[in-house]
């Protein structure tokens, strides 16, 4: 799988140089197999450091290599994927407040996203 589409590499470049700005994480990347989930907000110049929000058993903001998550070569020849639903929706401040709270990223995204949506009962 092609982990960044042109447009995605564009959208992350330009938050790069917005330093400092809570963006709304533009790409999540994610291993298929287990533990392992990345939250990706920028891009720096070099177009392979990433910044976001990892969770490799605890979540933490920081920068990660784009080539190394591509070079992950996992059991039955399956690799590191890209999420192509994924929208982000929040500043990535929210999600690493939410994730620390939850323990993990994926128990975030079910919190955010369950309290975020309308309710069925009207109220």
């Amino acid at each position: 799988m092609i982990l960044l589409t042109d447009d995605l590499r564009e959208r992350l470049l330009a938050n790069g140089l917005e330093r400092g700005a809570d963006h709304v994480p533009v790409v999540k990347f994610f291993n298929p197999l287990g533990q392992g989930i990345w939250l990706a907000t920028e891009l720096d110049a070099d177009g392979h450091t990433l910044f976001g929000l990892a969770d490799l058993g605890y979540p933490e903001l920081g920068s990660f290599s784009l080539e190394e998550l591509a070079s992950i070569v996992l059991p039955f020849g399956m690799g590191i994927e890209r999420d192509i639903l994924f929208t982000g929706d929040f500043p990535i401040s929210v999600w690493a407040e939410a994730a620390r709270q939850a323990g993990s990223i994926r128990a975030a995204e079910r919190i955010l996203y369950r309290a975020a949506s309308p309710r069925r009962d009207g109220a």
